[in-house]
């Protein structure tokens, strides 16, 4: 345990995830690596907060739900269980999982929000621009890619809207000066310079934070037409969850905040090294010490996409080949500033190569020699030779490597130090050739010691795996028989304890099958691709935009149109047409006929006996070879049209004024 690190708070978060849809393991990647950072720090006497979580507001959300039949609360419940689930199932030891929708984190946002309006870091306006439903963000002609949102590739809509805005604007020099005044504040440096040459120096637009044009949102407590768009809210999640609270936060939050390291994903450094930033700076609060942001594992050279059908989820992944093995191929295959691949190969060669051949076959061999020539008693290193300090120097080296590593967050480098001590611990049993110092009873010390410096190089690579891989190293702790697996212990070579009965040699990992592995993650991805389209089907078809204003009419024009209620008697399809129904209703004076195009969003039967609302003074019109007299009033939503059905105490032939 680092004497300067004991009981020294470390605050480490990452982004919280989306609520839409069940996160692919491209997404699980960032948990892990956040993971394993917070379980080193541990491991060196840190007081470490890990925090992670769901943000579960907007517009999307509501789609989402709309499509499936629920509502909005009941639709993230799942999705926030099933991405909490898979956080659990790869083995995390998040300290807090905080939701958006935590009434806690609610409260304190509209705190915030309503703070950042009285002094004036907030401003009523209005946003005019081209909206994409699928992302929720507004863009300009300019940053469209061939006409399309430049995030998703989707259609875009001309939209009009009143909304809060934050005074970016008034901070971006204060921002700039912070950040290259402070060089490691954003991580990798290539980030760094895109948010200062791309976005900061072009200068900021003022930010849109409130929305009108739909409910799902935490609410602007001084203005109900308004909710808190997604930034103020997920945004704050960092500070909310440890205590923030503009009228006086708690001891938590002075303990922990700022975060030492925040994780996220290279897409959204914007949204964390510009936007939260300012709200804080707005706020008075200090920035987060460093922001890392890590690169996309893609599929082979793909970025992983449910649309595309390339998507693998991780707790799939877990139930074929074992938790530490998904986690050391995450860890493993994204390099430091570079995106990362995954394919069927890949998982199998480094499964096979990596875990089963290298570490698995180390430590079955060596506690199976030891098991074989001294009966499982660890002997005491008593006839020692040059290439003895060779690997204890190995060790002690491969401890530097991977503090030196970790602390730049190059995950992994700091990964393949310990296989390179495996593969070296292998060298030296080939080097030193046991087999053969088993033949006579004047060459077993030399055995023994062999077999101690093994047994004591397994002990290094079992608490080294400790962050990445917690499963395995208390498989191998256990398998030989070792309590000493602090920290501290790996300072000088030597601390296994001698007359130690090992245990038994097991298998760690079984080697796997390519064809049958390949056939099987085939086949599951192509089960997840048609489940996900078929959800992504009915909530396209269900989007809904608000339509664009109709210029304003004088009141004497609005006077001339009759708004009356009636009763529907009857209600039939229209033969040959695929649209319309046909309406006979009681309108107070007799019955009239009215034609409808809304076949396709209601069975006839349903509206029998309801209260709707028409115009009784349009002039009549044939269709389909019948006279309809009036126009049904209906309103869209997200699903189609849903007829405007009126109160039953209203008789028919009433005014609608």
């Amino acid at each position: 345990m680092c004497k300067e690190c004991e009981k020294k708070p470390y605050y480490i978060t990452t982004a919280i995830a989306y609520t839409s849809r069940k996160p692919h393991i491209g997404n699980s990647y960032e948990i892990v690596l956040t993971d394993a950072i917070a379980r080193y720090k541990r491991m060196l006497g840190y007081d470490v907060f890990f925090q992670t979580g769901t943000d579960e507001h907007g517009q999307k959300i509501e789609m989402y739900a709309q499509a499936e039949g629920c509502t909005p609360k009941e639709y993230v419940d799942k999705v926030a269980g099933e991405i909490r689930a898979i956080c659990d199932v790869l083995n995390t030891s998040y300290d807090y999982f905080i939701r958006t929708t935590d009434e806690k984190h609610e409260k304190v946002v509209q705190k915030i929000f309503k703070k950042l309006y009285e002094q004036d870091d907030i401003y009523k306006g209005s946003y005019e621009g081209l909206y994409c439903t699928p992302c929720e963000s507004f863009w300009t002609e300019s940053q469209l890619v061939d006409g399309k949102c430049p995030d998703c590739g989707r259609e875009v809509k001309p939209m009009k809207e009143e909304a809060y805005f934050l005074r970016l604007s008034k901070y971006q020099k204060q921002l700039e000066e912070y950040i290259e005044s402070h060089p490691d504040f954003i991580y990798p440096e290539s980030r760094k310079k895109e948010m200062l040459n791309n976005f900061i120096k072009p200068g900021l637009q003022d930010l849109c934070v409130s929305r009108t044009s739909f409910k799902w949102g935490i609410p602007v407590d001084f203005d109900d037409k308004h909710v808190v768009y997604v930034w103020i809210d997920a945004l704050s999640n960092y500070i909310t969850s440890i205590g923030y609270d503009p009228d006086g936060s708690s001891d938590q939050y002075k303990k922990y905040w700022p975060a030492d390291a925040h994780i996220i994903g290279k897409d959204i450094v914007r949204f964390h090294t510009i936007y939260w930033p300012i709200m804080l700076m707005a706020l008075g609060e200090p920035l987060p010490k460093q922001v890392y942001g890590h690169p996309w594992l893609l599929f082979g050279e793909d970025k992983m996409s449910k649309s595309r059908g390339n998507v693998i989820y991780a707790d799939e992944l877990v139930k074929m080949i074992g938790v530490d093995a998904v986690r050391y191929y995450l860890l493993s295959e994204m390099p430091f500033a570079n995106d990362g691949s995954i394919t069927y190969d890949t998982i199998v060669e480094r499964f096979n190569s990596d875990l089963a051949n290298t570490l698995g076959n180390l430590v079955n061999r060596t506690v199976a020699m030891n098991n074989k020539y001294f009966g499982g008693v660890v002997q005491e290193p008593s006839v020692k030779e040059p290439i003895d300090d060779e690997l204890a120097q190995f060790c002690l080296d491969t401890v530097k490597k991977v503090d030196d590593a970790i602390n730049v967050f190059h995950m992994s480098d700091a990964v393949e130090a310990v296989i390179n001590l495996a593969k070296r611990c292998n060298k030296y049993i080939d080097e030193t050739t046991p087999w053969v110092l088993a033949k006579s009873e004047d060459t077993k010390p030399r055995l023994g010691t062999v077999l101690y410096n093994l047994l004591e190089g397994i002990r290094y690579i079992a608490v080294l795996l400790q962050p990445f891989m917690p499963d395995t190293n208390k498989a191998i702790l256990e398998q030989i028989n070792c309590d000493i697996a602090d920290y501290d212990s790996l300072s000088s070579f030597g601390g296994y304890k001698t007359g130690t009965q090992l245990g038994q040699a097991t298998p760690l990992f079984v080697r796997i099958d390519p064809k049958q592995f390949e056939a099987e993650l085939e086949a599951m991805q192509k089960a997840n691709a048609e489940s996900e389209k078929a959800i992504e089907e009915i909530a396209d078809e269900t989007a809904f935009v608000l339509p664009e204003h109709k210029p304003e009419i004088a009141f004497d024009d609005f006077e001339k149109v009759e708004l009356r209620v009636a009763k529907v008697l009857a209600c039939e399809k229209v033969k040959k047409s695929k649209k319309l129904l046909k309406f006979t209703l009681d309108d107070g004076e007799g019955e009239r006929t009215i034609l409808s195009g809304i076949a396709e969003y209601y069975d006839p039967e349903e509206l029998v006996g309801k209260n709707i609302a028409y115009v009784a003074n349009l002039a009549p019109r044939k269709m389909m070879g019948i006279e309809s007299c009036g126009m049904i009033l209906s309103a869209e939503s997200g699903d189609g049209l849903k007829v405007v059905t009126i109160d039953d105490s209203i008789l028919p032939g009433g005014s609608l004024v």
